[in-house]
């Protein structure tokens, strides 16, 4: 039983997770052996600022989820993100090279190719390049135009770019570990892979990745992505505010924050009197308790308005809203945070839900957390890719054998023989 190794690694702003899996023919659903997730260090807003740290950090990580998979990693998808990610959507066409038979395989790089040849700068480089609908001779959305008859084809796609500056520095941490990046993949495009259904991409949704540091934004309309971006302003941006408010490091902010985000554990500590008991939390400063009114109400809806309301923003400058009757998926560590799911609601004016990874099997017991849901989507974006690049089989030979024409076979062969027939 052939087996394929898949590796996803997740270099983020607060956490670098790395995950292992294995498929098969007998077994196409990724079964997970091998997770692993430790702090990160040396990344600012989804951009490396210190490569030897992001190292040292990225080495610990895949070593852990090695020794746990009991196999070694060469080779790995990348997730990215931040402010440096820019998305445009582009048109490609191009005449069917055979019309008389059928569109090819040839014919569909062919135009997502005339698709990507866009005006970029030298800076940045092209990570993903999504088809949204093939046009057949006037005839939309469609799909997949392999095997149809037609004499023009166009193709509407969405690209997403990147810094090729971050992509540079990102590939020489991974190197230095002697792991090759086989692709770079939009944090939100993986987590959209690994939390939303077919159904509600089809009616349209909007993926919110809430991360440490950023929020990327991930929009599908019909099926397709449709818009992508990143916004710099992330869930260390509440612990901040705790720490200013409360009067304590950012350790013990952290603390308290995901204190606030078990609401069982919330439930069991707050008493009548509005005052949350934190004396078990053992803070360095001393604090004991606080009023769960001020933290909450005060310091932490506020900051979550604003992310939301920049996200509002986002899909309204974009003109998104009326278009994701589907609502909101909102994955990322930030998805816990006290409050965020009806704030999310209450300010876009759209359905929400917390997305947490779906599609593996296997080890899943550590990862099934919106908080993992980039990682866990690397893993299908690899399934998919190396489904993908098997897709030259006996169906494409006789697709090649067809696109022969015979008429013009059978003409050279009566003209090679007049050359020897006087």
């Amino acid at each position: 039983m052939a087996q394929n190794l898949l590796c996803g690694i997740d270099v983020g702003s607060s956490k670098m997770s790395c995950i292992i899996a294995r498929v098969s023919e007998e077994e196409p659903t990724p079964r997970v052996m091998g997770f692993s997730s430790v702090p990160s260090r040396g990344v600012k807003r989804g951009q490396i600022v210190d490569i030897n740290q992001v190292s040292s950090s990225l080495e610990q990580a895949i070593e852990q989820a090695e020794r746990m998979a009991g196999a070694k990693v060469t080779s790995a998808f990348a997730s990215v993100g931040g402010p440096h990610i820019e998305s445009i959507n582009s048109q490609g066409v191009v005449a069917v090279s055979h019309p008389d038979v059928e569109i090819s395989d040839d014919d569909v790089s062919r135009v997502i190719d005339a698709a990507k040849a866009i005006s970029l700068s030298s800076t940045r480089e092209v990570i993903e390049v999504s088809p949204r609908e093939y046009i057949v001779d006037g005839q939309g959305g469609i799909k997949n135009p392999l095997g149809m008859s037609g004499v023009r084809l166009e193709v509407n796609t969405h690209i997403i770019t990147a810094s090729m500056t971050n992509l540079k520095n990102l590939e020489r941490c991974m190197s230095d570990l002697g792991i090759e990046i086989r692709g770079y993949v939009f944090s939100g495009l993986s987590s959209a892979l690994a939390t939303m259904s077919e159904t509600e991409k089809e009616l349209g949704a909007v993926l919110v990745d809430l991360g440490g540091g950023k929020i990327d934004i991930a929009v599908y309309i019909e099926g397709a992505l449709t818009h992508s971006s990143s916004i710099p302003i992330g869930a260390r941006h509440i612990t901040n505010d705790i720490a200013v408010g409360l009067r304590v490091s950012l350790d013990s902010a952290e603390h308290i924050k995901l204190m606030l985000s078990d609401s069982a554990k919330l439930k069991y500590l707050k008493d009548k009197k509005d005052d949350v008991d934190i004396s078990g939390l053992r803070l360095k400063e001393g604090l004991n308790s606080f009023s769960y009114k001020t933290v909450v109400d005060g310091i932490i809806r506020p900051r979550l308005e604003e992310m939301f309301e920049q996200v509002l923003v986002a899909l309204d400058t974009n003109e998104c809203m009326n278009l994701v009757p589907s609502g909101l998926i909102i994955t990322g560590g930030g998805a816990l945070s006290v409050g965020a799911l009806e704030i999310a609601k209450r300010v876009i004016g759209l359905p929400a839900r917390i997305g947490a990874p779906q599609h593996i099997t296997g080890l899943t017991d550590e990862v099934m957390y919106p908080q993992y849901a980039c990682v866990a989507g690397l893993l299908l974006y690899a399934k998919d890719t190396d489904a993908s690049e098997k897709q030259l089989n006996v169906k494409d030979f006789d697709r090649i054998l067809r696109n022969i024409s015979m008429k013009g076979s059978v003409k050279k062969v009566r003209d090679l023989f007049k050359n020897f027939v006087p």
